[in-house]
């Protein structure tokens, strides 16, 4: 149980915006003020419309791997293009994880 308190002054400005990280990540403002205090990592959760853009990339990730198979043979550098389109989002995928 915590039951002791700590006053802390800060701007206007400053509580809104540590009101709005800590909403961003799904935590409450004590919470978020002693998760920061102790240096541990806050991951922020994931709106409803990032949800929908990662899955819309991961599909586009999938078809530009799909297109660069069939012209493998007869137009290789377009197909390595498309290629290396696919890698380009896959390793925005996989920042977009971390």
């Amino acid at each position: 149980m915590k039951r002791e308190y700590i006053q802390v002054r800060c701007s206007i400005y400053e509580k809104k915006l540590l009101q709005r990280r800590a909403a961003r990540a799904g935590i409450s403002l004590s919470e978020y003020i002693r998760a920061t205090a102790f240096d541990k990592n806050i991951v922020e959760r994931i709106t409803p419309e990032q949800l929908e853009i990662y899955q819309m990339l991961v599909k586009y990730k999938n078809n530009f791997t799909r297109i660069g198979n069939m012209f493998r043979k007869r137009d290789p550098k377009l197909a390595k293009t498309v290629e290396d389109l696919a890698k380009e989002i896959r390793t925005h995928l996989k920042n977009f994880k971390k």
